[in-house]
């Protein structure tokens, strides 16, 4: 089985779920992350040298989080962070289009259409557009994902609440996830924050508790194509 995850930015992955891919690994599965944008930009107006310092260091910490938790392939495209409500919504789902016809994937993991972050919005709508159950698509799954910090901020309204219908047990892979969450060292924060450690920890045991798991990753089902 081939698996994709499609995010806006470095550490996304991770967060929504580095255990689900690690654990797609273990399975035998090819796994590559495909990301809209290095987060760099969404800091800075110009392309300063600062700028390129920033943006190389994001695009190592995605390389190395990618290399622990064990994928195929890591590609970071050029879109500013946090700017992708500046550009045509067709630019970035032909971008999606264009890694779905590459890589021919089965399953898609990507942001909640919810989220308070407008990049992690709009590439949910990339992915729903570019993947939708269209004669010779591969994609047969579609799951989005929480993301600390962007999901539970989301503004508050019924039909934008992230409600999971799917936990993948990561008890196993709960370790892996977090050292791969250690990558993104500069992008953590401390307690109390949703993006410490600690947190990031305790969110799996919670979801894991709720769903009768040790440790789990929560998903909303948005496609599922049984063949």
């Amino acid at each position: 089985m081939k698996v994709l995850c499609v995010a806006a930015h470095p550490d996304d992955e991770v967060l929504g779920a580095g255990g689900t891919l690690a654990k797609h690994v273990a399975e035998g599965d090819e796994v590559e992350v495909f990301l809209l944008s290095d987060g760099a930009m969404a800091r800075f107006e110009t392309e300063t040298e600062a700028a390129a310092e920033r943006r190389a260091e994001r695009r190592a910490e995605a390389a190395a989080a990618g290399d622990i938790l064990g994928v195929s392939d890591v590609t970071v495209l050029d879109y500013w962070g946090n700017q992708l409500d500046d550009v045509p919504l067709i630019d970035v789902v032909r971008d999606v289009e264009s890694k779905i016809d590459a890589f021919r994937p089965d399953v898609i993991y990507t942001h909640h259409y919810g989220d308070l972050n407008v990049d992690h919005e709009l590439v949910a709508r990339a992915v729903r557009t570019a993947a939708r159950p269209t004669v010779g698509s591969p994609v047969d799954r579609v799951l989005s994902f929480e993301t600390l910090s962007a999901t539970e901020w989301g503004m508050p309204s019924p039909d934008n609440a992230f409600q999971p219908t799917t936990f993948v047990d990561i008890d196993e892979y709960l370790e892996r996830k977090m050292a791969a969450i250690d990558a993104y060292e500069s992008e953590m924060r401390e307690r109390p924050h949703p993006r410490s450690t600690e947190a990031i920890r305790n969110n799996a045991t919670v979801w894991g508790d709720k769903s009768g798991l040790f440790a789990a990753e929560p998903f909303e089902l948005l496609v599922e194509r049984r063949r």
